[in-house]
């Protein structure tokens, strides 16, 4: 269908039929198909449609989609109507709206003419309708508006309400991730602490079963050392008195000498054989039992002796005399000395002489350990001055000899 006709303006009667043709197809319409210009018109009744949307409806008859709309229901309408005479009027409008000008002085021919109007006064009434169209439409636009905004509103409202309550609910799950990482931590931090208190405790574990370990190995191997120590005194003791006392067989048994229990000599020491301690025969004698062990204050011996010479030439001599000693007696013999910084000694002393020294205790001490590390029945000697170590060490059995004793004993050397 070709654009609007070009000529001249279309006889009132016309426009009128137009006007009325386009008001009826646009009532027919969906709200959805109606022109935006016309929405307003759509709203009016049938009657004041055509009347006072006159202007916006003509105008919407110039666009070619409109106008072919009202053409096709217009036509479907008279086809509709029968075999009915078309009038000019009608033949005008069909030839108006199909888009050709066969529609000029047909209806100019049968209408009379038009009495004349003032066209400014035309023109303002047109405007004034084109006006009050579009403030129709304006209004109409603004209740969609305001009806849009205020569902707009609601949404809002609600969107805010689930926002807020999304907040509310982000802010306490953040809460509880906080307090459950801090739990976490927590409990981390408890488990490295007990895994570093179990690895101190294994660690401690670990050493206490090492020393144990070489405690009991040391153990055992003085155990044995004692046993067989002790071992060898008594066979060796026995074979001794077998060949010194060549006794004779046994005529008498027990029984038949018990007599009654001599009185004893008070100052006398169990045997001693009637010697005092200060006599370095007796020393000799008891040291040249078998695996006899010979254990030295050293510095109670060389002050007593030496305390004249520096500390060093004092050792040298009580250890070089001790030598002769262990030589001549085939004892074991043992020097103890306080002050130095290491167990072992620095060297360069007299061959068969253990020399000791004492680290963390005094000598002393480390004299009262080495006697009680030694075996029942095994003959021990201890060389010192010291009431409170003669007294402990005979207590475990052990001969007591002062170091004036020994002091002489050297000097006969």
């Amino acid at each position: 269908m070709s654009a609007a006709p070009n000529g001249p303006d279309v006889p009132d009667v016309l426009r009128a039929a137009l006007v009325q043709a386009a008001s009826e197809v646009l009532g027919r319409m969906e709200p959805v198909e109606v022109p935006t210009s016309l929405r307003a018109v759509a709203k009016f009744t049938p009657r004041k449609r055509a009347a006072t949307g006159a202007a916006p409806l003509w105008a919407a008859l110039h666009d070619e989609a409109f106008r072919a709309r009202v053409a096709r229901e217009w036509a479907t309408g008279r086809a509709s109507a029968g075999d009915e005479e078309p009038t000019p009027l009608v033949e005008a409008v069909g030839a108006w709206l199909r888009g050709t000008n066969e529609w000029q002085g047909v209806v100019a021919d049968e209408q009379p003419a038009a009495p004349p109007v003032d066209e400014r006064l035309q023109r303002t009434r047109d405007e004034l309708a084109r006006a009050q169209a579009r403030a129709e439409a304006a209004v109409a636009d603004a209740q969609a508006a305001r009806d849009e905004l205020a569902g707009s509103q609601r949404e809002m409202r609600r969107l805010r309400s689930d926002a807020d309550r999304a907040r509310s609910e982000g802010r306490r799950a953040a809460d509880e991730a906080r307090a459950a990482l801090a739990e976490a931590h927590a409990e981390r931090s408890h488990a490295r602490s007990e895994r570093e208190q179990a690895a101190e405790d294994r660690r401690e574990a670990e050493a206490v079963r090492t020393a144990a370990r070489a405690e009991i190995r040391v153990a055992r191997k003085l155990a044995d050392a004692r046993v067989r120590l002790l071992l060898d005194t008594v066979v060796d003791a026995a074979s001794g008195l077998r060949a010194e006392l060549a006794l004779a067989p046994v005529a008498d048994l027990p029984a038949d000498l018990v007599a009654p229990e001599p009185e004893r000599v008070p100052g006398r020491r169990s045997g001693s054989r009637g010697r005092s301690l200060d006599d370095p025969a007796l020393l000799d004698e008891v040291l040249r039992q078998p695996w006899a062990h010979l254990v030295v204050d050293g510095y109670n011996v060389s002050k007593t002796g030496f305390g004249s010479l520096a500390l060093d030439e004092q050792r040298r001599r009580v250890v070089d005399g001790l030598a002769v000693v262990a030589a001549r007696t085939g004892a074991e013999v043992t020097c103890c000395f306080d002050g130095q910084e290491s167990a072992m000694p620095p060297g360069g002393f007299a061959r068969g002489v253990r020399v000791r020294f004492s680290v963390g205790e005094i000598a002393d001490d480390l004299i009262r350990r080495l006697v009680r590390a030694e075996p029942a029945g095994r003959v021990v000697v201890v060389v010192t001055s010291d009431q409170a170590v003669a007294r402990d060490v005979e207590a475990t059995g052990a001969w007591v000899v002062p170091a004036a004793t020994l002091v002489a004993r050297l000097n006969r050397v």
